[in-house]
């Protein structure tokens, strides 16, 4: 064999083993992109479901919030209506401690009062006993 036959066959062996990475680097490749393809179908497969899943809770979020309203709307128009009760309310309150300081003050001057009259019933006792001694004394004489 002559050197440039050697130099021939030693390029062949390199393209055939060349040829044999390559063959099973795309073999790989082709593996990864087949599992790649099977992980994409089943993450479109779970957004379509999620996707479904979020359009039926938002309608009943939708739903919700419209009653929410509604309710909304219920409590201030009681609240409304009750309004005036509070400020009555409130009055009364008013009228009540009002009447109670003058209830205080009545039996302040209750109170003077019956001191008065109790001084008073006891200058008349007094006078009553003197007039009795008086008289008494008169009629032995």
């Amino acid at each position: 064999m002559s050197g440039g036959e050697l130099a021939a066959l030693i390029a062949a062996i390199a393209f055939v083993v060349l040829v044999i990475f390559v063959v099973r680097l795309l073999m790989q490749v082709s593996k990864t992109m087949t599992k790649v393809d099977k992980t994409v179908e089943e993450a479109n497969t779970t957004i379509r479901v999620i996707t479904k899943d979020v359009d039926i809770l938002s309608k009943e979020v939708e739903g919700l919030l419209v009653k929410t309203n509604e309710l909304l709307q219920d409590v201030n128009g009681k609240v409304a209506t009750i309004d005036p009760l509070f400020t009555a309310v409130a009055d009364l309150s008013t009228s009540v401690s009002e009447l109670n300081v003058s209830g205080k003050n009545l039996i302040t001057r209750v109170g003077s009062l019956g001191r008065t009259t109790a001084k008073a019933t006891v200058a008349g006792k007094v006078g009553q006993t003197a007039m009795k001694f008086f008289k008494d004394k008169n009629n032995q004489k």
